[in-house]
């Protein structure tokens, strides 16, 4: 299917210029030759080895409880058509019209590197036609997102989320496993303490009549208000709740509040959310001013927010938003989810402690000790065993110091006084113990001390 089409205002404000010049003169601006120090762009992070089992931590706790609510996984690409996005989200949100990196192709179309993954997921099930061949399509993605932000703590611009997707349910019930999910998930991470935050922003039905209300009020306020929050009474009153601005938080705190102006279906809708929630012991707050940032959702939109984080303390959010199949081409059908960004999510984890790198370290300090070394390394590899050598040669008491450092359990040390003995020497890290064993038996032994 195609988005192409006329490009709106915020989609042009949004491109990035592309560079003109060749990539050779834009190598280095010393002299030929010169060797130039390449850092990683503003906003952007690397993830480093000792990060990294913290990361498998969250990856493998969203792949371990999402198959039990029956959730499958899938993959779609980084970047998109333009057109996707501006419909999806909005063209007045601040993502399309700020914060998207765009490019032209060498096509002449237009691509954004997503900056969220529910609309490059609705594409995915509209061009796929999942909603006719999966009679419960619920799915999950994770993967890199991308937003031109301010860079703080916990936010960047290439930045990581568990996206949770259920499509076609149009009972409230799906909204509170989702809740259920997305809290049962921070707690499966090892997240204790947390808010659940709670509000309706209504549907087509009751929503435009809100809207009216509130931009009136807005107008009445308007020249106590910042800059942003005055565009936003014409473009988007419902931006003016999420406002964060301190001079302002008085005046939106009272404004025409969301749930006081629910049409009967919606209010129905979530109450039996609320009445669920209840009945499955998962305690909430209601708050009026939440409106998320996507102008997608509809009805129930939440929160769960962690005072760990400081003043940007949102862990995760979502809700429903039933119409977005339909308006990116797709059948009517009801959506709801949920995401979580795994940057913000890591800083919640005690740091973790240095991981063993190896089961066994074999420290061959003879020539003719490597050969066996070698194959022992290998057979060892293949039952199961993590093994290292230093394969420089390098004195003994570095190679115990290195096997130390990567945490080793055993040392198996063979020599030239073994190999005329026919043993190796296995050292016990752990105790400062060490004994001879027969050549013929070294690789049972170190696969039973290794498992037991």
């Amino acid at each position: 299917m195609s988005f192409r089409g006329t490009e709106s205002a915020a989609m042009a404000a949004s491109r990035r210029p592309m560079l003109d010049s060749p990539f050779s003169e834009r190598l280095s601006d010393g002299d030929e030759g010169e060797p130039v120090k390449i850092q990683a762009v503003r906003g952007t992070r690397d993830i480093l080895p000792d990060e990294i089992p913290t990361w498998q931590v969250l990856e493998e706790a969203a792949q371990r409880l999402l198959g039990r609510y029956g959730y499958r996984e899938i993959r779609t690409p980084a970047f998109e058509e333009t057109e996707l996005f501006a419909r999806g989200i909005g063209a007045e949100t601040d993502i399309v019209s700020k914060e998207m990196y765009t490019f032209d192709d060498r096509d002449g179309s237009s691509l954004t590197l997503r900056p969220e993954a529910t609309a490059g997921i609705v594409r995915a099930v509209i061009e796929h036609n999942l909603m006719n061949t999966d009679p419960a399509l619920k799915v999950y993605g994770l993967g890199p997102m991308f937003r031109r932000e301010r860079p703080q703590k916990g936010r960047y611009r290439q930045f990581h989320q568990l996206d949770v997707e259920a499509f076609g349910f149009t009972s409230p019930t799906i909204d509170a496993e989702i809740v259920e999910l997305a809290i049962a998930y921070l707690e499966a991470c090892g997240v204790e303490q947390h808010e659940l935050i709670l509000n309706s922003v209504g549907d087509g039905r009751c929503r435009p009549g809100y809207v009216e209300v509130l931009r009136k009020a807005l107008r009445e306020r308007a020249s106590e208000m910042c800059g942003d929050c005055q565009r936003r009474i014409e473009t988007n009153p419902l931006r003016v709740l999420d406002c964060k601005v301190p001079a302002d938080q008085a005046i939106v705190d009272q404004l025409p509040r969301f749930v006081d102006h629910l049409c009967p279906e919606c209010r129905d809708h979530f109450g039996e959310v609320r009445r669920q929630l209840e009945v499955l012991g998962i305690a909430y707050r209601l708050n009026h001013r939440l409106v998320r940032g996507l102008d997608y959702y509809v009805r129930t939109t939440f929160e769960v927010l962690s005072g760990e984080l400081g003043a940007q303390n949102s862990v995760l959010g979502g809700g429903r938003y039933d119409g977005l199949v339909r308006d990116l081409g797709g059948p009517d059908v009801a959506g709801t989810g949920f995401a979580v960004g795994l940057e913000r999510l890591a800083l919640l984890l005690p740091p973790g402690e240095g991981q063993s790198r190896c089961d066994v370290f074999l420290a061959p300090l003879a020539g003719a000790a490597l050969d066996p070394a070698l194959l022992l390394q290998r057979d060892l590899r293949r039952a199961g065993v993590r093994t290292m050598l230093d394969p420089e040669g390098r004195s003994f008491k570095s190679r115990m110091k290195q096997a130390d450092k990567l945490g080793a359990r055993l040392v198996a040390i063979l020599g030239e006084d073994e190999m005329k003995r026919g043993v190796w020497t296995v050292r016990d890290m752990a105790r400062s113990e060490q004994e001879d064993v027969p050549e013929g038996q070294i690789l049972d032994h170190l696969k039973e001390k290794t498992n037991g």
